[in-house]
Formats: structure tokens, sequence, C-alpha cells
């Protein structure tokens, strides 16, 4: 059983390279031979000579094949963080001293790989793979193979990429548990509560623009000076939602339905806080704020949180 090597970077030589012959080079070898038997009972030098021409390019064709391969390195990414259950791209970064053909390499188990050529140089490679769990998680084994160039044998090698990804939980609609309304400043809003029109007390006065309507015009005003001046409104926006998993539902999937809640009030712009539990400890609480970075902090926290029982998901 061959066992893929763990590691960050992959050297491509003998002690990591395997080959056999396709089933093209199978059948190749088979003509041959019929070829063989048929030029020694009809005594045709021409038909013999073919044959011989034949097994010589198939001796030659595993070496051709495996040089395709021997000196290439791999190296692993950076990989960037994405949802489980969603195709996400495994960066790797391929150096080769000469061009390769016709290389193949997908993970175990994704439905889709990548194929190509590489040429002499560095060349960044994105190979999608289909998480199933949140957490650091490995995309698992990958393989690499070629034909090329005569399609005879195929070389091929194993390797597991040692570099987490960063998994956040899948994204799924459902309930969420909201413990608390956070109010005052929130983080990044630029500080002190938010305004917004619909008081019976107006604050200010401002010039009246046409969509407002005539029910935001100052009459008292209008009358006075002939000035057409609208009122200006403010209310203390209500506090921002603290969030939770629900305890009525599944705790993974729970996760889920928080998941999908928090980059939807990010979408909308609104502010949001994380509220998680801890084992043998306070609960990890993110203030309610805004913006991009919020929504990174609070999708680290549930794709590292530990499971229902305690414990952490394994790499």
């Amino acid at each position: 059983m061959i066992r893929p090597r763990r590691s960050a970077v992959l050297l491509l030589g003998l002690r990591n390279l395997y080959i056999l012959p396709t089933g093209f080079g199978w059948l190749w070898l088979l003509c041959c031979v019929v070829l063989y038997l048929l030029a020694i009972n009809g005594g045709s030098n021409g038909a013999l000579l073919l044959a011989y021409g034949g097994v010589g390019l198939f001796l030659l064709a595993p070496y051709l094949t495996q040089f395709n391969l021997q000196g290439l390195e791999l190296r692993c990414g950076t990989p960037e963080p994405g949802f489980a259950s969603e195709r996400l791209p495994y960066p790797l970064l391929a150096s080769s001293s000469q061009e390769r053909l016709q290389l193949r390499a997908r993970f175990r188990g994704a439905a889709a790989g990548w194929s190509g050529s590489l040429q002499p140089g560095h060349q960044p490679l994105a190979l999608p793979w289909q998480p199933a769990r949140r957490g650091l998680q490995r995309p698992g084994r990958l393989r690499l193979e070629a034909t090329a160039p005569l399609g005879l044998f195929v070389c091929w090698t194993l390797w597991e990429p040692e570099t987490p990804q960063l998994i956040y939980p899948a994204r799924r609609p459902g309930p969420v548990a909201t413990l608390a309304a956070a109010q005052g400043e929130l983080e990044g809003s630029g500080g002190g509560l938010e305004e917004q029109q619909g008081s019976e007390e107006w604050r200010e006065l401002g010039p009246h623009r046409p969509e407002e309507g005539p029910t935001r015009l100052a009459w008292k005003q209008l009358a006075r000076s002939g000035t057409r001046l609208s009122k200006r409104f403010s209310d203390p926006q209500p506090g921002a939602l603290l969030l939770a998993p629900d305890p009525a539902v599944p705790y993974e999937q729970a996760l889920e339905h928080l998941c999908e809640r928090l980059c939807r009030l990010a979408a909308a712009g609104e502010a949001f806080g994380v509220a998680l539990e801890r084992s043998g400890g306070e609960p990890l609480v993110i203030p309610p704020a805004t913006g991009a970075a919020q929504l990174q902090r609070c999708l680290e926290a549930l794709a590292l949180a530990p499971g229902a029982g305690g414990g952490t998901h394994p790499l």
C-alpha cells in the first residue's frame, strides 16, 4: 500500500514516483506481439522490423513519462478562508526547470481537478476541493499524474499538503438566539448613537427637498420668512444585536444558522456581535460592530468554536 507523504513541500524524484502501463500501453504491447507472430509465420521482414520498433518504443516510454514529472517541486500556498460545503480553491506553487506536459491533479473525493501543462519557472495552481465541516481542515490526499508524451505509461505521485485551511460553518438559514441589545457607541461606527428621521420633535431645520413632501415643511417659518425649510428629526437607533447559537437546535446546525445570519447582516451594513460558550471558562463575546473586519472576526470564532462535546475538530 502506498502511503502519501504529508509535508509543506514535495520534490518529485525516484523515491515518490510510481509508474504502470496504461490501457492503451497494454493494447500497444499486444499489437506488437501479434505483429511479431504474423511476421514470423509470414516471413515478412518489414512486419518484423515494425514489431521490434513498437517494442523498443514501449521500453523507452516509461523513462520519457517519468522524466516529465521528475524534478518538479510543489509547495503549499496560503489558503484563504472559506465556507463548508462549498467548492474552495487550495493554492499550490509549482516550480519547474523545464516544461511539463499534460499534467492532471485532483484531491481524493473531489468532483473536479486541475489539468494543464507547466512552463519553466514558478506557476501558481488552484486545486478545487469541498470541505465537509468547519475548523482548520486539510484537503487530504492529492494525486498528480501524467501520461505524456506517448500515453503508453502513467506516472503518478501521492501527497498530502500540510498547510490547513480555515473553514467557516456552512451558510444555512435558520433560527438564532438573541442575547442582548447593545446600546451606546458601536465599534467602527464613528461614535455615538446614530440618528434617523421620524421623531415627533424636530432637532433642526434644513433646506427643503421635493422628495421630502409637504409633511416635513416648517409652515411657521414659511409663513414668516417665505423660505421653504424642512424639519430634521432624530431618534436613537435601536441597539445592535448580540447573537448566539440557538440552544433548541443541534450545535453544529445552530452555528450554520448563525453564520448565515451574520453574512446577511454584514451585507445589509448592520451592526452585530457574537457570544459563544467556552468549556471551562467565560463565554467568548465579540462586541457589536460593523464592517468586513467584524464579519471576519465573528466567522473565525464560529469556525474555531469547540464542538458540542467541548472538543475541537481534528486536522
